[in-house]
């Protein structure tokens, strides 16, 4: 028999990243009682796996302002504002303080895996009385024992990291690609510290379009530098080198417009080797080397190299949630309302607008997903977006329905252009979603909208931003270090 929910109950949230954390802190300050439950054995478990990978955004978008509040009640100093944190600092200087703190460190549980949700008493199928019955959280703890807690709501701040996608076109692992596992990372490996001496000298070959694919392939030349017998090579699966590159000058996150930046230097000195379109349909495990069967432009291509790094981006983990009501858009695997603000077929330059509640919101009545989850497959999620996310969360579920519909973030321009764009007769009204236009030859960037930009040879991407000043601009022309 189910039992319905009460003010004691907690709200649960799944995952104790910085999303998680900042969950947590919202509900704090509103004098609401969380039960956080992270899988690992750290709190930003996820982070720590890419300690060594130096993030786009400042200190000053990373930190949220409920849990800046409770640490600095505490006596914490924020680091500054204008530095930008690697993953493991952003857990050593943020969250593992915010973590240790009196109000917190009594809800945190680590080496809890969530495996089921439900409604205590009740199916996914069962309506009576839904809405008032409790959740059950059923979670493992380290020895594998089984728990249950029961909860008044439930956030799902768990990530995606945990499900890479694979290396296929068809979003399938291709044939051998589970029996290569041993010569495959997937994400972005210490290429230049903990795992030198798996890449140096090596054949790399880097699969993905996206900046983790970047900062991959410029760590992989960096080693090169110290290394000459590696040899990298960069295989985007669909032709999109110009909205990779773009930004520039024009790009508001200076750190990601650099990324690209060094990424076509590196390109124009002939120190990396570009494949694109490029599909891999077979890796064949050799005595010592890989061998990878795919398609290059369309025509058969043999490639042998010693190692794969796959960056193709990640999917969430949907196991757990099949007892409750969740509705996803059938392409992106985003809540419904926000699935069209972050397709990537067709969002293309510019932000995403902030968002909150309204966005969120799922047929079972209670439970959210928030932070890169909620962005289903879809890339491009900023760390500040999931704040905004659960300071509206919790504003609704302590019946602020005002605060949670207000918009209290401002995001910076990202200059990236997300969506495929056609080729030949008729292409340039499908180009027009970029800010106007794709790049021409002559330029870098995915648009060129900003004078400034196309002044430097570099072009620009506008969208909102072509009257930046060229003494903004000039602080973007250091290409980032992903591994200080």
């Amino acid at each position: 028999m189910n039992k319905a929910i009460t003010p004691d109950l907690p709200v649960a949230i799944i995952g104790a990243g910085p999303v998680g954390l900042a969950a947590a802190a919202h509900l704090i300050v509103r004098g609401i009682e969380p039960l956080i439950l992270e899988r690992g054995t750290s709190v930003g478990a996820t982070l720590l796996e890419w300690a060594h990978v130096r993030v786009f955004s400042p200190w000053s978008f990373n930190i949220d302002k409920a849990a800046r509040s409770l640490l600095e009640k505490a006596g914490w100093s924020a680091p500054d504002a204008a530095g930008l944190p690697t993953g493991g600092e952003l857990v050593g200087d943020y969250l593992s303080p915010l973590a240790a703190l009196p109000s917190v460190a009594p809800h945190l549980r680590l080496g809890a895996e969530v495996t089921a949700i439900t409604r205590e008493g009740l199916d996914k199928i069962s309506s009576t009385g839904r809405e008032r019955a409790a959740f059950i959280v059923r979670y493992l703890d380290r020895d594998g024992s089984v728990h249950q807690a029961r909860a008044r709501a439930v956030i799902d701040a768990s990530g995606t990291w945990t499900r890479p996608n694979p290396i296929g076109v068809d979003g399938l692992p291709v044939k051998g690609e589970p029996q290569a596992a041993g010569y495959i990372a997937y994400g972005i490996p210490d290429v230049l510290h903990a795992e030198r001496e798996t890449y140096a000298g090596k054949r790399v070959l880097v699969v993905g379009g996206g900046h983790s694919a970047i900062n991959a392939a410029l760590a992989l030349l960096s080693l090169q530098e110290a290394a000459p017998g590696t040899k990298v090579f960069w295989a985007l699966r669909r032709n999109r080198i110009d909205r990779l590159l773009g930004g520039g000058l024009n790009d508001q996150l200076p750190e990601r417009g650099a990324l690209g930046l060094a990424a076509k230097k590196a390109i124009d000195e002939g120190r990396l080797e570009m494949l694109a379109p490029f599909s891999v349909e077979q890796v064949e495990q050799k005595e010592a080397y890989l061998r990878v069967a795919a398609r290059l432009d369309g025509e058969p291509h043999a490639l042998d190299v010693d190692r794969i790094i796959v960056a193709t981006g990640f999917r969430p983990d949907l196991s757990f949630l099949g007892e409750l009501r969740v509705s996803l858009d059938p392409v992106v695997e985003a809540p419904p309302a926000l699935a069209p603000l972050i397709d990537p077929n067709f969002h293309s330059c510019g932000t995403v607008p902030p968002h909150g509640i309204a966005e969120l919101v799922h047929p079972e009545p209670g439970f959210t997903i928030v932070g890169s989850k909620s962005y289903g497959r879809a890339p491009t999620f900023l760390m500040a977006t999931g704040y905004e996310q659960v300071r509206s969360v919790v504003a609704e579920l302590a019946g602020d329905a005002k605060a949670a519909r207000e918009v209290q973030l401002v995001l910076p321009e990202t200059g990236v252009c997300s969506a495929d764009y056609p080729t030949g007769a008729g292409a340039d009204s499908a180009r027009s979603g970029c800010c106007g236009g794709p790049a021409s030859e002559t330029v870098d960037a995915c648009c060129v909208a900003d004078a400034a930009a196309k002044t430097a040879g570099l072009g620009g991407c506008g969208c909102g931003s072509a009257s930046r000043s060229a003494e903004k601009q000039t602080v973007q022309s250091k290409a980032l270090e992903t591994t200080e």
